[in-house]
């Protein structure tokens, strides 16, 4: 008996290399992946190859301009101008030194280029704010500078167009996750540690039953407080060796976690104008006051991140909990955090995001390239459960690249449409192999 004949729709199949970047809220680095993404037909599964994948250093003068002026939310609109710019020229700079270091020719193997900005302010939540404050969102890096020096279609603003579609616009990676990671039988969630903690909760068996919020900060406040404590010389807590040499004040670990942003109700999303250097510098200040070491601090406003974490899956996790926790971004290495995690839920399955075939430190990355991707192909990504809209929409926002280059992926474009129905091009993808991800249900032998 032959198989039933599939509907193609004449398309000539889909197969576009995307450059993903990511500057993240812990501003140590860049990441940046190349990937290869590739489809059959408008109704097949899209198939997702990781090629490339690194991280280009931010630091030095540029570096501490932007976490000026966040710290003290002071600025001109010249000083805006020329950092939006600057941004861009960095990222132009590090995209192409990451092609240069990993051997492909941007031009020869590179058809779009998707990621965010530096995020200089993210107000999603005005309540929580004094003044007369609306939802916004800025982050920058000229994509006009990028796609003229790399002569790529460039994508960016994904954010402030999901904010526009009437929800926070952060952590906004439940489409990617859930493509990765839903497991037909098994609640499993993605944690990312980056400057932000977030989670993406994954009901088993639906790729569209997937959310995700921020549960407050990640290594934004330790960070802080290895910059306080060493003058700068050091950025971070490497291997947790301060935390793990102090002793934790509960006390102020369960004032902080009392505080309005911890109590709020999903969905949330917050950043550095809320959980900042200032406050971190201040948490320090207060161990000290009270008779703690410099350890002591820093063990305390690590178990800050960890027991918020903690308290979001105990909240808001899915009905029967969460049987399987990926990690991805540096606070990941923390074994303070990961190690408060493991004593809470015994029971749970905690591994890095590599083992499902995702590098730890590329999630986001690769994320913005499928955004990326999805933007140009003109289809809209899975809308989160538990926000405040469930308006779809494409988001992001475009430079195209030069002329020919541009052209040559518009047509691309058309010709993997082929006669698929105008009306259904917008229905967001359900169904992504990732090569080199081990299959259900063999998996670590369950």
């Amino acid at each position: 008996m032959t198989a039933p004949e599939v509907n193609t729709y004449s398309s000539k199949g889909l197969s576009l290399k995307v450059i993903g970047t990511c500057a993240g809220t812990s501003m140590d680095g860049i990441d940046i992946v190349h990937i290869h993404f590739q489809q059959e037909h408008p109704e097949a599964p899209l198939r997702m190859e990781l090629l490339h994948a690194g991280e280009v250093e931010f630091d030095g003068a540029l570096k501490k301009r932007v976490m000026k002026i966040i710290k003290f939310n002071k600025t001109s609109p010249e000083e805006i101008a020329q950092v939006n710019i600057q941004l861009g020229e960095f990222t132009a700079d590090a995209i192409q030194q990451f092609a240069k270091a990993q051997g492909f020719s941007i031009r020869d193997e590179v058809d779009i280029i998707a990621g965010q900005g530096q995020t200089i302010w993210h107000l999603p939540m005005p309540e929580m704010f004094e003044g007369d404050q609306i939802r916004a969102h800025l982050d920058m890096a000229e994509i006009s500078v990028i796609a003229a020096t790399t002569g790529v279609t460039t994508l960016s603003a994904f954010r402030v167009s999901d904010l526009a579609l009437g929800r926070q616009g952060c952590p906004l990676f439940v489409a990617w996750d859930a493509l990765c990671a839903t497991h037909p039988t098994k609640n499993r969630a993605v944690q990312n540690i980056g400057g932000i903690a977030n989670i993406t909760m994954l009901p088993a068996g639906d790729v569209t039953l997937g959310y995700d919020f921020d549960t407050g900060p990640g290594n934004v406040f330790i960070d802080g407080a290895m910059r306080f404590f060493t003058d700068g010389a050091q950025q971070y807590d490497r291997d947790g060796l301060w935390g793990a040499a102090g002793k934790v004040d509960q006390e102020v670990v369960d004032e902080i976690l009392a505080g309005p942003y911890f109590i709020h109700d999903i969905p949330k999303t917050t950043g550095r104008e809320t959980f900042g250097e200032s406050w971190s510098e201040d948490l320090c200040r207060k161990v000290l006051a009270r008779g703690g070491s410099k350890e002591d601090a820093v063990a305390t406003i690590t178990r800050i991140t960890a027991q918020a974490l903690a308290d979001a899956y105990r909240r808001w996790a899915p009905p029967g909990g969460i049987a399987e926790i990926f990690l991805g971004g540096g606070g990941s290495y923390n074994p303070n955090i990961i190690g408060y995690l493991r004593e809470q839920f015994p029971d749970t399955r905690i591994e890095m995001l590599d083992v499902i075939g995702i590098p730890c430190g590329s999630r986001e990355a690769m994320d913005f390239a499928f955004k990326g991707l999805e933007g140009v192909v003109g289809r809209s990504l899975i809308v989160p459960q538990r926000v405040e809209s469930s308006r779809a929409g494409i988001i992001g926002q475009m430079q195209p690249g030069e002329g020919v280059h541009y052209h040559k992926l518009l047509k691309h474009v058309q010709d993997f449409w082929g006669e698929f129905p105008v009306e259904r091009r917008m229905d967001p993808v359900l169904k992504m192999e990732v090569v080199g991800a081990p299959k259900f249900p063999a998996e670590n032998g369950n």
